[in-house]
């Protein structure tokens, strides 16, 4: 496999400065750490470090090294810092001198050059370890010059403002090359070791005061806060010499397992064979760079180590999905509509049934979790629409595989949901017994996909008979017929039949708006059935089995097509709709008011996709055009993936998320079924 290069140049970033200060890199270690930034090596976010350690409940996931200020001084005296506020001014003085970033095998490496200097850095996050290597090499120098490393660190929970209070002071442990720094004993211990021939630490306690962080500025959160310094490592170099910075909160034998070298080769191995696993039109050009990214997603959850114990003990390892980084857990939904993308197509079936394993284990009252919030063991379960994706995974997962031997384990659990959802379960999920239709809504909860809430207020309610979500029920229906009648005889599955055909009539005797000529979004809602056009109409066509009688299939799409379709998804609302907003911007409240109303999600472009080759067969060219935008997407907002969301107007700027699962899993998926 020739190495996978994603390159943006010094040209790039001076020639769009604001775009560069706002993209960013991510580096991922299996267990929902992580370690991100801006390219240019600003802070902006309170999620921005070089070590998020993932630990177990209730700790969560907590910002560790928070910050490393990186000084280049040279034998005169004169310094130069490697990330500044403008980085783009190379005149003169205490400025940025940032050459070229890139990604090789989807890992971030810098390259600064002075007049005197070319200076290379890499980040790396060995698999499965709370560790980060900032490693540096000298690739050329007319003289040697000092590499000056200060460690700054504020450890809080990834989630906390920036300005959350310490809790007590910081102290130092020194024993011979070995530093270690501890808050009040409530939090791990970092450890910090550097690797170099001539290195040494300088003690120099002292806060750093009024950090600024942009993006949560922007974002309408609390955007300054200190960080503390325990001093600064120096490291004498010269062209062709090396150093890293190891940051751990594993213990020293663990973090001295690997050494920079050893980290660098076997991370990059493991991804090599990431690349070759997958399927072959997936192990070249951006299909590969997206086989990557969905790496980051899958992990081995780190706090829940009693349901790491329980899987391990029932023969399988424990798997889940992050929905997206850097403040998503993960949600039951978002997994299993990624779980094509993410583990099937990039040969990791597996994973993909640990996963399923893992939330049937977590299934309660007929309905798997909608989320774990961070730092907890227990799932939430308000969401209609998950487990009725379960089914729509294991139908994927099944016909990837043909494991059939998971499909008996899980028969009896997948009997039990349809029994629970016709008979009622938690929140108003039921069935409406007269016309065999879904219906669900709980004051107060936001149960369907479309799920801003901001304090009480539920934006997007739709509290009733969705469109999407009986289009799911009928799809999960008719999955657990075709599965009873293969491995149980059809006269097992005879009761399904009278469900099936009512919920098929029903819907199309009443979710037709033959005004518009296309599908209601809700019916029987709190103010009577709702024409908006919104995409979730499309899951009446895309699924395995559609409730949607063919003779509309046309129109729906058309209509699809010419009002939602964007190159990076679909809008959520007809922008001629009197809620459309066509921005996602500004605070919490006003952020959500628009995540619904408007603002297009990448993936739904994979139901697009399916829908419009159902109708055009014979047009996989045109749909794969549908697809192309994301491949510039990948040198935009997060380098190398895809974020959650884009405006809903021209030019479409990303927002959100900056790398979302079901994002890159779409993407990927419908990327490889439209190429020739």
């Amino acid at each position: 496999m020739s190495e996978l290069i994603r390159t943006v140049t010094d040209k790039d970033l001076i020639s769009e400065r604001e775009a560069a200060r706002s993209r960013e890199w991510l580096v991922t270690n299996g267990l929902g750490g992580y370690a991100s930034g801006t390219v240019v090596g600003m802070m902006t976010r309170r999620y921005h470090a070089l070590l998020v350690a993932a630990l177990p409940s209730p700790l969560g996931r907590m910002v560790m090294l928070n910050h490393l200020i990186e000084n280049v001084v040279m034998e005169d005296g004169s310094s130069i810092e490697l990330a500044a506020d403008d980085p783009f001014d190379h005149s003169s003085g205490n400025i940025g001198c940032i050459a070229e970033f890139r990604l090789e095998q989807g890992l971030p490496v810098w390259i600064y050059r002075t007049s005197d200097i070319e200076l290379e850095k890499r980040i790396i996050l060995p698999h499965h370890q709370n560790t980060s290597f900032i490693m540096y090499r000298c690739l050329s120098g007319s003289c040697s010059f000092e590499l000056r490393l200060r460690p700054a660190v504020h450890f809080r929970s990834h989630d906390a403002s920036v300005n959350a209070p310490f809790k007590g002071t910081y102290a130092v442990k020194i024993i011979e090359d070995r530093y270690e720094l501890s808050g009040d004993g409530s939090e791990p211990v970092l450890r910090l070791h550097l690797y170099g021939d001539r290195g040494s630490f300088v003690v120099d306690g002292n806060r750093i005061e009024q950090m600024l962080y942009r993006a949560e500025e922007y974002r309408g959160y609390e955007s300054t806060g200190g960080l503390w310094t325990p001093g600064y490592f120096n490291i004498s170099l010269s062209a062709g010499e090396k150093a890293t910075l190891v940051a751990s909160t594993e213990p020293w034998e663990v973090l001295f397992a690997l050494t920079p070298e050893e980290a660098l080769i076997a991370e990059k191995e493991r991804r090599r064979l990431l690349v070759e696993s997958a399927i072959p039109k997936a192990r070249s050009g951006p299909a590969a760079e997206l086989v990557l990214s969905a790496d980051q997603f899958i992990i081995a959850p780190a706090g829940r180590a009693q349901d790491e114990t329980r899987a391990r003990a029932a023969g399988f390892e424990m798997r889940t999905v992050i929905a997206g980084y850097h403040w998503f857990t993960d949600w039951g939904r978002d997994t299993m509509i990624s779980l094509e993308g993410l583990t099937l197509l990039t040969g990791r079936t597996s994973d993909a049934s640990a996963i399923l394993r893992a939330f049937l284990y977590y299934l309660r009252d007929g309905l798997i979790p909608n989320m774990f919030p961070e730092g907890q063991n227990k799932g939430l379960y308000h969401t209609a629409d998950a487990t009725l994706w379960f089914f729509h995974a294991i139908d994927r997962y099944l016909s990837w595989t043909g494991d059939r031997g998971t499909l008996k384990l899980f028969l009896p659990k997948l009997k039990t949901i349809i029994k629970d959802h016709l008979h009622g379960t938690r929140f108003n999920i039921r069935v409406d017994h007269a016309d065999g239709l879904i219906n669900q809504g709980k004051e107060g909860y936001q149960l369907t996909w479309m799920d801003a809430k901001v304090g009480d207020w539920v934006v997007t309610p739709r509290r009733g008979k969705a469109v999407e979500i009986n289009a799911l029920w009928y799809n999960a229906l008719k999955l657990l017929h075709s599965w009873i009648i293969d491995e149980e005889g059809e006269h097992e599955a005879a009761y399904l039949n009278q469900w099936i055909d009512k919920a098929y009539t029903s819907f199309n005797e009443r979710f037709w708006y033959d005004k518009g000529s296309y599908l209601y979004d809700v019916i029987d809602g709190e103010h009577g059935d709702n024409p908006a056009c919104r995409p979730n109409q499309l899951f009446s066509i895309s699924l395995h089995y559609p409730i949607l009688e063919r003779s509309r299939w046309q129109a729906v799409v058309a209509i699809v097509r010419e009002r939602l379709l964007t190159p990076f998804g679909l809008r959520s609302l007809d922008p001629g709709h009197s809620d459309y907003k066509p921005r996602y911007y500004g605070d919490l409240r006003s952020r959500d008011a628009a995540y619904h109303q408007g603002t297009v999600w990448a993936w739904l472009i994979g139901p697009f996709v399916d829908a419009w080759l159902k109708v055009y067969p014979d047009q996989k060219k045109e749909a794969h055009h549908f697809v192309e935008s994301f491949i510039s997407h990948l040198n935009e907002k997060c380098v190398g993936t895809i974020a959650e969301v884009f405006d809903g107007d021209p030019p479409f700027h990303p927002h959100g998320c900056v790398a979302q699962a079901w994002s890159v899993a779409e993407v990927l998926r419908t990327w490889l079924k439209t190429a020739e």
